[in-house]
């Protein structure tokens, strides 16, 4: 009898969008490796950040995301990083979600073993946060990022924010990071046609959850300087609670008080089927839809 085949994705945001070489450095650990796929990566010069999709077989992947990190940690210097994105470290956060045989508790222990070993091996401080949190108020990433890179080394002093693994000083070019178990999130943004950061900055703290908006979405301002735009970033954290439409028709609301339009919108990295066919149903009007009406689900079942 065939060995049942457990999988977790992994989805490593690192601090460098700009540089090819060094992102070829930081992606090729995931490259050609027996029981890993890597299934996508996606660069952003201005927010200068490279975000990994990757699944694998628990030990094969373990062994995948600690080599990342330690080539992140070789190439980037935090200490000259220039960006729209907040951060704190080289690596700035890596969640792991299960996907196929795993629980949520396996991907809890499994998130600390590879934090262990990313300390160990790099003296690199590292914080667990969401699922893996034992603290209630490391669950969230923005409260531990506060202050990110430039603020960090005086933050960890504090006995409140000794990390989970590693030394309780940061590393001196690749800062902290966070690693954690979570459930899928959807890396969603939205562009305005206007080049004034100061409405992207209000719209998100109108739509995001914290200031009173929507309970599973996370959001910042942002500027494109290359196309002389803004944009509201987002993380959706529960895509079946909040769907994506709503953060959309949302934000272009809040945009008619500035006399602004929305442009576009993208996703970062991979989004699950069902957080598309939500807002597509939306759109369409469809009545009494559902996913098993989608002919991609019903071929593979």
């Amino acid at each position: 009898m065939a060995a049942v085949k457990r999988l977790i994705e992994c989805v490593p945001n690192f601090s460098e969008g700009r540089d090819l070489e060094k992102i070829e450095k930081i992606v090729a650990p995931f490259r050609a490796k027996k029981s890993v796929k890597l299934l996508d990566y996606q660069r952003d010069e201005d927010h200068n950040r490279l975000v990994v999709t990757v699944v694998g077989e628990p030990p094969a992947l373990q062994e995948a995301v600690v080599a990342a990190v330690g080539a992140a940690v070789e190439a980037i210097d935090m200490r000259t990083h220039q960006g729209q994105h907040p951060r704190m470290g080289a690596v700035d956060v890596v969640p792991f979600i299960p996907v196929k045989n795993v629980t949520m508790a396996e991907a809890v222990e499994f998130s600390k073993e590879v934090a262990a070993a990313v300390a160990r091996h790099y003296e690199l401080p590292v914080f667990l946060y969401e699922q893996s949190a034992d603290r209630p108020e490391r669950r969230n990433l923005a409260v531990i990022r506060k202050g990110q890179f430039e603020g960090m080394a005086q933050k960890i002093q504090q006995p409140q924010w000794v990390p989970d693994f590693g030394p309780a000083k940061i590393h001196p070019t690749a800062g902290v990071t966070a690693m954690g178990a979570r459930m899928p999130l959807v890396a969603y943004n939205v562009n305005l046609d206007t080049d004034k950061l100061q409405i992207a900055e209000d719209i998100a703290k109108r739509v995001r959850h914290i200031g009173g908006g929507l309970r599973y979405c996370k959001a910042i301002g942002i500027a494109l300087k290359d196309r002389g735009i803004v944009q509201v970033s987002m993380n959706m954290t529960d895509y079946s609670k909040t769907a994506l439409y709503r953060a959309f028709e949302m934000i272009r609301i809040e945009a008619r008080r500035w006399g602004v339009n929305v442009v576009g919108s993208e996703i970062i990295g991979l989004v699950p089927m069902a957080a598309l066919i939500d807002t597509a149903a939306y759109y369409l009007g469809l009545e009494k839809f559902s996913l098993d009406q989608v002919l991609e689900t019903r071929i593979w079942e």
